[in-house]
């Protein structure tokens, strides 16, 4: 997994709403966190629809059947850093093997692995560019998202991006979510979208990002 980073830090001010339309979502301080881990039985409660939460995904390709467009153009206002300048590990670093532009982690029966950013961001792009494991994954969720859990635990608001896992006759999906106020029960408020993917993410890296704006995420 590569990570691309382009957003804005937090300011010295009072922590601002994400969404206009929902004045309670205060994921005004995120970090980004990816991980690999098995899929918790809670995973599949579904959580409410919140109707006036904004929330859409963008993917376009120039066919049905090829790939998504990166979706991003390299900034060379911001210069890369070295991942243990950016990122700091959470669990599992004896499964994670860092080249020299690549991060591979690996899950086995015992343990994942997920990582962090070292600071808070209120608002930007955040993406990652991800290669997924082909076969038998089936119970095995791979993610990618922001989280405000440090400031509000167990009360933390998310905005996600997760690959499912599968059997091998049938594709990969990729779920997206945004929920507040909540960290896993039936009560959440928030919004669940997937997506069956049109194209093999196990054969190359694909490029997936979520863009926060104050006024909406896509």
């Amino acid at each position: 997994i590569t990570m691309s980073r382009k957003h804005r830090k937090k300011k010295n001010s009072s922590p601002t709403t994400l969404l206009i339309l929902c004045p309670t979502l205060n994921l005004g301080r995120a970090t980004l966190v990816t991980t690999m881990s098995l899929l918790p039985s809670s995973f599949f409660h579904m959580v409410s629809l919140f109707s006036f939460l904004l929330f859409s995904i963008v993917i376009r390709c120039s066919t049905a059947q090829g790939p998504p467009s990166p979706g991003y153009y390299p900034s060379s206002k911001i210069s890369p850093v070295a991942f243990g300048e950016g990122f700091k590990n959470l669990w599992g670093p004896q499964h994670q093997k860092l080249d020299q532009d690549s991060l591979t982690i690996w899950l086995d029966t015992y343990t994942g692995s997920g990582f962090k950013s070292l600071h808070s961001y209120r608002s930007g792009y955040f993406g990652a560019a991800v290669k997924l494991q082909p076969g038998y994954t089936a119970g095995v969720i791979t993610s990618l998202y922001l989280s405000n859990n440090q400031d509000y635990p167990g009360n933390h608001d998310e905005i996600d991006i997760e690959f499912l896992g599968t059997t091998p006759d049938k594709p990969y999906v990729l779920q997206t979510n945004v929920y507040i106020r909540g960290s896993g029960d039936v009560n959440i408020i928030g919004r669940e979208m997937r997506f069956h993917l049109w194209f093999d993410p196990t054969e190359d890296f694909h490029n997936y990002a979520i863009l926060w704006e104050p006024s909406e995420i896509m």
